[in-house]
């Protein structure tokens, strides 16, 4: 990132439905604790994602766009305090294997500390398998087991098709995020138009699948799948 480019943010606000007043973490808290971190630290927000939700959920639709957003425009997640996002480790060690990055108001290195600990101990546990591995491999063929898989020429025929299929995978999961961001476009800044639309992307670096700029042809042909697939879903529903 550009030393004089200023860190960009996509908050994320999550509210109980009971007792939030009493327990000091309502939505203006939150909101609070993101301005005096931006006047802190410096930054700026691109979009904000509101929850009504209990953290014990892990099916958070308002995360879930939040964490893609972020994603798309290489931003930061930012919240006001860990349990605002999540106490499940296996919640936080995903988004550090997603490569979402998330700052915290109250503990603005945790994201820097805590999660590179989390991922240390996991890396570990990954060593000691694969030193197991080994070894009950070598062991194995030390009693004379013939090693390797007799199937591998075809499974190497098999390989160019799983690649095509990871690849249109990769494509429709990169669509629906850009789908939720140009939804969350059109409703909270009320754009129209389609150079309004590829503008607010670029302006956010968000880029294409293949890293190029948005233009009106790309957004009007992503405008048109989505419809289509909102009529699809609506028909299959």
């Amino acid at each position: 990132m550009n030393q004089h480019q200023p860190a960009r943010y996509v908050a994320y606000y999550r509210v109980s439905t009971q007792k939030q007043g009493q327990s000091g973490l309502g939505l203006e808290a939150q909101q609070t604790a993101v301005r005096e971190f931006l006047a802190a630290f410096g930054g700026e927000v691109l979009a904000e994602f509101i929850e009504v939700e209990s953290g014990k959920r892990a099916d958070r639709p308002e995360f879930t766009k939040a964490a893609d957003y972020a994603e798309l425009a290489n931003a930061t997640v930012l919240v006001a305090k860990l349990d605002r996002l999540s106490r499940d480790l296996h919640f936080i060690t995903s988004l550090q294997k997603r490569g979402i990055r998330f700052k915290l108001c109250d503990l603005p290195e945790i994201d820097q500390l805590t999660i590179h600990i989390l991922a240390a101990m996991a890396e570990h546990e990954a060593r000691m398998i694969s030193i197991r591995t080994k070894q009950a491999l070598k062991a194995a063929k030390d009693r004379g087991v013939v090693l390797g898989n007799p199937h591998l020429e075809a499974q190497r025929n098999r390989d160019v098709s799983a690649a095509n299929s990871h690849r249109v995978q990769k494509q429709r999961d990169w669509q629906e995020k850009i789908f939720k961001v140009i939804t969350f476009l059109e409703a909270s800044e009320e754009l129209s138009t389609c150079q309004a639309i590829a503008d607010a992307l670029n302006d956010r670096g968000l880029r294409t699948i293949r890293g190029a700029e948005f233009s009106v042809p790309i957004v009007s042909r992503l405008r048109r799948q989505r419809d289509l697939q909102s009529d699809r879903d609506l028909q299959h529903a």
